[in-house]
């Protein structure tokens, strides 16, 4: 099989290079600007040239360099989500929208045959930004694909995570979203990802530096112990324990707050991972038994990264590059039978 190249850009800690890699793609060049996101993409990955640069001051030129007389098959950009997110309640404009639109200057230089975006749902809502996005590639021959909502469950990912896709292609072809490999009924629960990791003590071992349990507060393991098991959620706290916070919501927002202090549930998805997924007061983050917020060992596995994948860091980083990472299977799935 002909040997296929990819491009990083917005590379974070390396889930995508690293599903790119599992795919069977070259992963030629990444670019971020994120110190620490650097120090773990390198242990990783480190026969990949690493830019930690800002990605609208480096020159594709430099990039384009390193493929010399390699055709590059595919640019992956996964530009900032947070701008685009549900949970982004500012009014205020966020300079990061247009980072997006410098996949049109990497574009023009590099000549991929494809271009493949992914980023929150709330993308396909910024009509101006897309607009531009889909006019840019035009003008250097691109076609972009609409927006394309999946769900990284049906596609190996033990974890219910919603994302928009598009494909800009040079080729004319128009991209199919690949089959469901694990739809609802055949999905990869947390069962089958975490539960045959040893409890998980409250230091950091030698055995595995991930897979340690965060110090709660006493009040907080109060509260977990009267959340029943395997998903169970806040409402079920009494009175002396509910939040402060939550004292006058308990009944009419059990839509949208009710995973704070949730637990998982053993065979089921997890929900979403955040920045804040070892921490059991962002989300449904609480262990479906244990009395304590999942670990990053266990959050890097929901987000299907190997056993073997490395993380620098404080535990707040580690966090914060786990939970901003494309799931390493949904990548890998996506475009592994992607055509030139």
């Amino acid at each position: 099989m002909k040997e296929r190249y990819a491009v990083d850009l917005f590379c974070g800690c390396g889930g995508v290079s690293e599903g790119l890699k599992q795919a069977g793609f070259s992963v030629v060049a990444a670019v971020d600007n994120s110190p620490i996101c650097s120090k773990t993409y390198q242990m990783n990955h480190p026969e990949v040239s690493f830019f930690q640069e800002n990605i609208e001051k480096l020159s594709p030129l430099r990039i384009k360099k390193l493929l010399g007389a390699k055709e590059l098959d595919l640019l992956v950009v996964c530009a900032p989500c947070q701008p685009f997110s549900s949970l982004n309640k500012s009014e205020k404009i966020d300079p990061r929208e247009v980072l997006i639109l410098q996949s049109i200057r990497y574009a023009k230089r590099l000549k991929p045959k494809h271009i493949f975006f992914e980023n929150v749902p709330g993308l396909a809502k910024k009509s101006l930004i897309l607009d531009s996005l889909r006019q840019g590639l035009n003008d250097i021959g691109y076609a972009l694909s609409n927006p394309i909502s999946i769900d990284a469950a049906d596609y190996e990912v033990p974890q219910r995570r919603v994302r928009c896709i598009m494909l800009a292609s040079k080729t004319g072809k128009i991209y199919n979203v690949p089959n469901a490999i694990t739809p609802k009924g055949n999905r990869i629960t947390v069962r089958d990802t975490v539960a045959e990791l040893p409890e998980a003590p409250l230091k950091k071992n030698q055995k595995d530096y991930l897979h340690f349990s965060r110090k709660h507060t006493d009040i907080t393991i109060k509260r977990l112990q009267h959340i029943s098991h395997d998903g169970g959620s806040r409402s079920e706290l009494p009175d002396d324990l509910v939040m402060e916070c939550h004292k006058g919501l308990r009944k009419e927002t059990i839509g949208s707050y009710s995973d704070v202090l949730g637990r998982m549930k053993w065979d089921d998805v997890s929900p979403t991972l955040t920045t804040g997924c070892t921490d059991v007061t962002k989300g449904r983050y609480a262990h479906p038994v244990y009395d304590r917020a999942i670990t990053l060992r266990e959050a890097a596995l929901l987000q299907t990264f190997p056993r073997s994948y490395v993380f620098c860091g404080n535990p707040s980083q580690i966090a914060m590059q786990i939970g901003n990472a494309v799931p390493v299977k949904l990548v890998k799935n996506l475009i592994k039978d992607l055509e030139g």
